[in-house]
């Protein structure tokens, strides 16, 4: 082989060289920009994700608070609603209070009025009869309406229901005993509407003045 032909198949050779690392070099290029095009794809998609998972949060957020408002808003209507049957049911039960306490002064004068008629008394029996019934059935109207007597003869004083008019010692009662109602006491549906005036055993001894 003659020198000059050494020499051209050199630069032949050279030139397959350059030429097979300028081709590498751009599917390096190639290979790189496919890389970076793939990671900006991944990251928008990444940010995609990120700014829907905070919608969602927000949107559950929001759904909770408006649960909370409704459940709020729920237990404010019940609460209403409760305190207006009480107040209905109250107004049920005690409207009939000042009526009451009028015919509780017709059942005492009724009461006094038989306490002077003499039942066993021939000429008397008609009117004791005619009063007693009158009053029995004015006392049976007012229980259907909630109004009960309070007649705690002999029983213990409850300072609750019974007023004290006068307190005396009485031989074999046991002390704080009602011994006489003077006035018998009346309750609404349970309510209190007037005491029962009463006289209360006492203790030997015991100065009531004291």
């Amino acid at each position: 082989m003659t020198k000059q032909s050494t020499e051209n198949k050199s630069a032949e050779e050279m030139s397959s060289d350059e030429l097979a690392a300028e081709i590498i070099g751009e599917a390096e290029e190639q290979v790189e920009e496919q890389h970076e095009h793939a990671h900006e794809a991944i990251s928008a998609e990444q940010e995609k994700i990120n700014e829907l998972e905070l919608a969602l949060a927000a949107a559950q957020a929001t759904v909770a608070d408006q649960k909370d408002s409704v459940i709020r808003a729920k237990a404010e209507v019940d609460n209403v609603r409760r305190r207006a049957a009480q107040d209905v049911e109250k107004a049920r039960k005690f409207a009939l209070e000042k009526f009451a306490a009028e015919m509780l002064t017709v059942v005492d004068n009724l009461e006094r009025g038989l306490a002077t008629i003499d039942g066993e008394a021939e000429e008397q029996k008609a009117t004791f009869e005619g009063v007693n019934l009158t009053l029995q059935g004015l006392i049976a109207g007012l229980e259907k309406f909630g109004i009960k007597a309070i007649d705690p003869q002999d029983q213990p004083f409850n300072p609750e229901l019974h007023q004290a008019m006068s307190m005396q010692e009485v031989e074999g009662v046991e002390p704080n005993t009602v011994i006489a109602v003077m006035q018998k006491g009346y309750e609404l549906n349970g309510r209190l509407i007037r005491p029962a005036m009463v006289m209360v055993s006492k203790a030997a001894g015991v100065d009531t003045q004291a």
